[in-house]
């Protein structure tokens, strides 16, 4: 894969364990150039010390708080601006609070879940009205989903419901980004170790299973997943939108 003189905004990494991680790695392996977007300085901080990893520079970043469509606005004029145009995105960004993760799911909250669909379905919509603005002839955006979004997964509730809107969100971008010839597509991961998997209860049973059932007999990893989230965003998928690909060594396939 060759993708030197392409450019790449890469948002959620939160550490070396994000999936985020994952394919900004497998970016600059194939020579891309790649924008970070962060939440806060914090943020900031723990991508500059990841950075050392990369073999590209990768030095300009923008803060960009999805919850504020000022900021994403903001952010993507910045981005605009200095690059002069990007060729992808990738969005991999969810958040509900932890006490959402517990118990059943007839007990989330209202407010808990209005926080969890802003933040992990209604974002992508927001991040696509404003990367559109400055997408280069045949760019594309992925986000990342799990299976939680198709299937009625203990522990995760008030997220699986926000992943079905998200994915649900990817079809219908597909078809309105289309016209102008952009591409949407999702990559669902199978489990992984990440900030975001700490809140899910008996998370090591999930991984258990994908051992035990998945065709495979394995869990992925994050460079795996950030493969496919760079085929996608590539133009060896120029025919490929409104997707939803599994990368969960096919458990998603298993009965």
């Amino acid at each position: 894969m060759n993708l030197k003189g392409k450019t790449y905004v890469v948002m959620g990494v939160a550490n070396q364990r994000s999936i985020a991680w994952g394919a900004a790695r497998a970016l600059d392996k194939a020579g891309a150039n790649i924008v970070f977007t962060t939440l806060n300085d914090r943020f900031k901080k723990q991508i500059d010390k990841l950075k050392g990893e990369l073999e590209g520079d990768h030095d300009f970043m923008v803060n960009c708080d999805v919850t504020s469509d000022e900021d994403v606005e903001r952010a993507f004029k910045e981005i605009g601006e200095h690059t002069g145009g990007i060729d992808g995105v990738l969005h991999a960004i969810a958040f509900a609070n932890k006490d959402e993760l517990k118990g059943g799911y007839s007990e989330t909250s209202r407010a808990g879940f209005q926080l969890a669909l802003d933040i992990s379905a209604y974002s992508l919509a927001i991040v696509a009205r404003e990367a559109k603005k400055i997408l280069n002839p045949g760019g594309s955006i992925v986000t990342m989903t799990y299976l939680g979004g198709e299937r009625a997964i203990p522990n995760y509730n008030v997220m699986g419901i926000a992943k079905a809107a998200l994915e649900s969100s990817v079809k219908y971008l597909a078809l309105d980004l289309g016209n102008e010839g952009f591409r949407v597509n999702a990559v669902s991961a199978g489990p992984i170790r990440t900030l975001s998997s700490s809140g899910i209860g008996e998370f090591k049973t999930v991984l258990k299973e994908i051992e035990e059932r998945a065709p495979l007999k394995r869990n992925v990893d994050q460079l795996e997943v950030g493969n496919a989230v760079m085929f996608l965003l590539s133009d060896l998928a120029s025919g490929i939108t409104g997707e939803i690909l599994h990368v969960d060594s096919g458990y998603h396939a298993m009965a």
